[in-house]
């Protein structure tokens, strides 16, 4: 027997309303620094039970930047990062008060790390980061027609720098080798561009060949 499948409506913020949903009775704060505040929540599930909720508020969005040279490779940054005690090659990445136009972040984070100055930035996706225990909310770009500049890291960065084929990336994140996220959604989303022709000829080729 055939099956017919119906996309569902992706519309979910206006049928929220109509769904069963979390509720929560009481909140504390149990931890704050100027990036993130640490909630504890008692709540009511949307299958009306009661539980207990660790909810991790971020003050920024998180920014990250892919910039694609005119002739199809990558700069990446990398860098010891404390949480995975592990080396990460990734992305220009950073964070944006809400209040700030991701843009500005976005040019800003990719001068301070690379130096590079981006003649188009694009806006090329925009996701939860981890949406069972964070309200943290990335948007990324594709910057291209770039030049170079100074880079100014702040005093907690101590960056290495590489120029990759946009395909070793593409294979790097496809095997795990390049595991930071942003990178590897950033990374998906412009091949994907290329595939489908959407982006300008040169960039796709360059991507493709």
């Amino acid at each position: 027997m055939n099956q017919t499948f119906e996309l569902p409506p992706w519309d979910n913020t206006r049928r929220a309303a109509t769904r069963p949903h979390w509720r929560s009775q009481t909140s504390q704060t149990v931890f704050q620094n100027p990036w993130i505040r640490i909630e504890s929540h008692d709540v009511i599930a949307p299958t009306g039970n009661p539980a207990h909720y660790g909810l991790v508020k971020f003050a920024n969005r998180a920014i990250a930047v892919l910039p694609l040279h005119d002739d199809g490779t990558v700069s990446l940054v990398g860098q010891a990062r404390f949480a995975v005690n592990a080396y990460s090659w990734e992305l220009p990445e950073g964070g944006g008060p809400h209040d700030e136009d991701p843009r500005h972040a976005a040019i800003r984070e990719l001068r301070e790390e690379t130096g590079l100055v981006a003649a188009n930035l694009r806006e090329i996706l925009s996701f939860d980061m981890s949406n069972s225990v964070t309200d943290e909310v990335a948007v990324c770009f594709l910057a291209t027609g770039l030049s170079q500049s100074e880079t100014a890291p702040d005093e907690t960065e101590a960056f290495e720098y590489a120029r990759v084929p946009f395909k070793t990336l593409l294979d790097a994140a496809i095997k795990g080798q390049v595991r930071d996220g942003l990178t590897v959604v950033s990374v998906l989303r412009v091949h994907h561009m290329a595939v489908s022709g959407d982006l300008p000829p040169h960039l796709r080729d360059a991507i493709l060949a």
